[in-house]
This record gives structure tokens, sequence and C-alpha cells, in this order.
């Protein structure tokens, strides 16, 4: 699947290690690389100055050569509603340990299924992620939605020395809930409060007292390509912890659904008492693998996608995780994802 390429060919960059992967999608209806993939390849290939053997829309295995890793100003277009949010999920693991600092310009959709929102990466990912001790800025130039996509990020990042291990075992209480609902396009912002409105009610139901703040807005029309709307709401709890749960509008999904939709999703991981939900989860372990010392996240269920991206963590760069039960309330789904990082440093510096 597209993950374990991603996750191979990033650390396959980082290690120094070439990488060949087969079966790629086998399963799929459209087998092979699709855009999405092929641009991720590309950017990964420029990044380090590497050679791809392989490297076209339907091909089932590639070769990945990587040389050394240099920073400025790096290329990806989906052409296609690819997912941004995947683009960076692949390159900026890469950019960190750069010579230089890096801008990348990423191209597609910024709010696709299957993929997290790029409201997520900044309002969840980003302020979660920099407690690896590093920072990132995400400028959001235009949104692009399915199917045309048309979207445009552009993300700066200085390299760092090294990562330093996260502990995130506290949970806390929920402080507040906020969030925004959008529509871009042909769309009314009636669609907007519908879905904020219905997402409120959802969550009264559990937070009685709590200030719930979701925004209706409307994407300006130069700030946006194609039409499309959808909602993020984000809990955030009195240790720092942000938890989300969203959801995207298409044609005859009545907006209602939607804004509740994200609202069980924000309550289903509230449940389960860990300190990320099921979309960050899987996104921390490759820092977590380079990381120099002991992670310790607390989690719910684990997904199939953070369990792949253990495997080939301990594979490729030799991190050390073990997944136990939480202690505390048996009851209770919740686990300790621990890593003993490799301590990637950076040659460069």
């Amino acid at each position: 699947g597209g993950q374990i390429l991603r996750v191979s060919t990033a650390l396959g960059c980082l290690l120094g290690k070439p990488v060949r992967v087969r079966q790629i999608r086998a399963g799929r209806s459209q087998p092979g690389l699709r855009p999405q993939h092929l641009s991720g390849l590309e950017i990964v290939r420029d990044i380090c100055e590497g050679k791809l053997e392989g490297g076209e829309i339907g091909s089932t295995e590639i070769t990945f050569t990587p040389g050394k890793i240099k920073g400025g100003t790096h290329i990806a277009d989906t052409k296609t509603a690819g997912s941004v949010c995947l683009l960076m999920q692949v390159a900026m693991p890469c950019v960190l340990f750069a010579d230089s600092p890096s801008e990348l310009h990423l191209k597609g959709g910024t709010n696709a299924e299957m993929a997290p929102q790029i409201d997520y990466t900044v309002m969840v990912l980003k302020p979660i992620v920099e407690k690896f001790n590093f920072t990132f800025n995400c400028d959001i130039k235009k949104r692009g939605y399915y199917p045309q996509g048309g979207g445009e990020v552009v993300v700066h990042m200085s390299p760092v020395k090294e990562l330093s291990p996260i502990i995130l075992t506290e949970r806390g209480t929920v402080t507040k809930i906020h969030g925004r609902a959008f529509v871009a396009g042909a769309l009314p912002i009636k669609v907007a409060k519908d879905m904020a409105a219905a997402a409120v009610r959802c969550i009264r139901k559990e937070f009685r007292d709590l200030y719930i703040n979701i925004q209706p807005v409307r994407e300006p029309d130069d700030q946006a390509f194609g039409t499309g709307s959808g909602i993020i709401v984000v809990a955030e709890t009195s240790t720092g912890c942000l938890l989300a749960g969203s959801s995207l509008g298409k044609r005859g999904k009545n907006s209602d659904k939607v804004g509740i939709e994200a609202a069980e999703i924000l309550l289903r991981n509230l449940k389960h008492g860990g300190t990320v939900d099921e979309s960050l989860q899987d996104q921390l372990i490759i820092f977590m693998a380079l990381a120099k010392g002991v992670s310790r996240v607390k989690s719910g269920p684990i997904t199939l996608h953070t369990q792949t991206a253990i495997h080939f963590a301990q594979e490729l760069a030799r991190a050390k995780f073990t997944v136990k039960k939480a202690e505390e309330d048996p009851t209770k789904e919740t686990y300790i994802i621990e890593c003993q990082g490799m301590g990637m440093t950076n040659p460069n510096l």
C-alpha cells in the first residue's frame, strides 16, 4: 500500500539504504502507483538527488537509490486531488536531516478523502510533532478538493542535529473544543453553519458545560480551487493533548450527517483515554524511531497503519518498539507505544 511506500522510501533516504518495493497496491482496482504515490517518490528522490527506477503511473515495482539530502526548494505536484498531506508525510522527515533549510511546494488536494485534511496537519499534527524539537511553517496558498485538486501549500523547514524523544502519557481533562466548518466554490455558507451546529449538538450530549466554538467559514474564492466542504473538530486537554475528528462533504451527503460524523469520530477518540487520536498515532512513529532516547505515547486501539509503520521502522531503522496494554483501566482499549529511537544525527550539521 501507499503507506509502506512512504515509510520505506523516507527511511531509505534518511539511512542511505537502497529500497526495492514490489507488488505495489497489487490488490487494488487500479493497481500500481497512482499520481500521488509517484509525486511522493519523486520529491524524495529530488530531496536526496537519488535514483528512481520504475517511477511511472501503474508501476507495481520500484527501486530507489538515495544520495545526499539537500535543502533548497523542492516541488511535488500530483496534478490530481492526491493529498498534499501525504506528500508532507514522506518529505518532512527527510528534509529535517538536510544540509540547509528547505521549502516544499506541494500541489494537489488539501482536503481529500482517505488522508488527513490540511487543517488537521496545522491544528493537530504541527503542535504535537514539534515536541520532537523542530519547527515548520505551513502556508496554505490555495485549497483544492476532489476531483480536480489544484491546491497548494508551502512548507518551510530548517534542519536539525537530532530529534528529541517525546513522552505523551498524561491525557488530562478536556478543556475546550474548537474547529472549523468550511465551504468553498459553489456552496452557500449555510452548509457550513449546518455542519457546525450538528457537530455541536452531538458533542453537547457528552460534554454539557464545555466551551465549544466551531467557526463556519467560506473559503475566499482566490484561495480555493473548485467546490468542497468539510469540518474538523479539535479537543484540547489540560495537559496540551490535541485530538480531532473530521469529515468531508460530498454530493448527496446531508450537511448534518457530515457534522455528526466528525463529532462521533472525536468522541470515539476521547473515549479510549489515549493522548493521541487514530490519525496522529501512525504519523508519530517515524519521528519516534529517528529520535535519540525513549519515547512513550499513550493511545487507543493500535491501527493497522501504526502496526505497519512500526514494522518498517524496526526493520529499516533498527528502532525498538514495544506496545503494551495500559494498566490503569482494564475495561478500556488503551495502549502504551514505547520506542527506543535509533538516534539519527544529521551529518551535515
